[in-house]
């Protein structure tokens, strides 16, 4: 009948079907970060764990998703958007500091923003990791944007004449390497070191390949009368 509206289309509860759907797919995607990233892990977690988790049935969860893969794919990227983020929040803030205290907020910045959930340290150093050639790939491409991005930062500082002028393509590449490999191995117990410690070795990575002195420290409060 013309103008009728399906149930699926209507409101229900006082919701569209819209937002039934955006509600079940988040209930989807927290279920699969609890799982992938705290619980049990990706490869030993079965579907329907995730639809229990997640207080939905398997024929919802196939209209969100083909397959468990899927979700873990939209998580690695959501994550690795959580950490992006942070870091363009911040550059504004310190395009006016020297290239050493700029380099290091932006990296402390980037950290902050990928390990503030364990899930999501979970999930982008571990848990992508050898699922398949797809999500090889998926990572590959987000490591090149964040090689690209360090890349970009250290041309302008060189074009300004902050660092010495050269090609930094191999330089960010080896760092990003070097975030991503340590990353995992303390996010599995591989590395006997405190967070703060590994962000702090990463910076003075970082800061060396660039040819720029670490920032002093913060200078301590003044003592109150």
């Amino acid at each position: 009948m013309a103008g009728r509206i399906t149930p699926a289309a209507g409101r229900y509860g006082g919701r569209s079907a819209a937002e039934r759907q955006a509600e079940r797919r988040r209930r989807f995607l927290e279920a699969g970060l609890d799982l992938f990233g705290a619980g049990p892990g990706y490869r030993a977690t079965r579907l329907t764990d995730v639809c229990r988790a997640a207080g939905l049935s398997t024929r919802q969860f196939y209209e969100e998703f083909r397959t468990l893969e899927d979700l873990l794919a939209e998580l690695h990227l959501y994550v690795n958007d959580v950490a992006e983020q942070a870091v363009l929040a911040v550059l504004p803030q310190v395009r006016h500091l020297d290239p050493a205290d700029r380099y290091a907020r932006l990296f402390r910045a980037y950290a902050a923003g990928a390990t503030g959930d364990p899930r999501h340290t979970r999930i982008a150093y571990v848990e992508i990791i050898g699922v398949s050639p797809r999500l090889d790939r998926q990572r590959l491409d987000r490591r090149a944007r964040w090689i690209d991005f360090l890349y970009e930062q250290a041309q302008d500082a060189a074009a300004r004449g902050e660092i010495p002028a050269r090609d930094y393509r191999v330089t960010a590449t080896a760092f990003i390497g070097a975030v991503n490999g340590l990353m995992h191995d303390w996010a599995v117990g591989w590395v006997d070191a405190t967070l703060d410690e590994v962000v702090e070795e990463l910076v003075q990575i970082l800061l060396s390949r660039l040819h720029l002195a670490p920032p002093p420290p913060a200078a301590p409060p003044a003592p109150t009368r």
